[in-house]
């Protein structure tokens, strides 16, 4: 479906505005957050079809926001993709583990990006017992 309404959360101008225009360029819907605390609020009020969570935020961490997003039962069940420039392996696990239905590098390869993206977004909402 075109148009989805896809949340990133990034305290990063140049790295919102990067996944921004990629997400833009493909036809997707973007809303904008800088710190764990407004991607909450945004993704309560606003519905995106997908989060994008940095882990390092101003704030909350990204892990913070997600274990509230999943707290609420509003939000519970939106899928929340990590996008972090902790690469390693033991971090990855750890970010997985949190809850987060996927994880993505910084920086951003174009193309995985939006293969990851597009996969969630088909998938649709999570799985609640997840």
């Amino acid at each position: 479906m075109d148009g989805e309404l896809i949340l990133v959360v990034e305290d990063q101008p140049l790295n919102r505005k990067l996944v921004r225009d990629v997400l833009q360029a493909k036809g997707y819907r973007t809303i904008e957050a800088e710190t764990g605390e407004d991607g909450v609020r945004m993704a309560h009020e606003q519905l995106p079809a997908l989060i994008l969570m940095d882990i390092q935020l101003p704030g909350i961490s990204g892990i913070e926001a997600l274990q509230r997003l999943r707290e609420d039962p509003v939000t519970r069940a939106l899928p929340v993709i990590a996008v972090t420039a902790s690469a390693m392996q033991q971090n990855q696990r750890e970010i997985l583990a949190a809850g987060f239905d996927g994880y993505l590098p910084k920086p951003i390869d174009i193309a995985s990006f939006l293969e990851v993206v597009r996969k969630k977004l088909d998938e649709g909402v999570r799985d609640e017992a997840n």
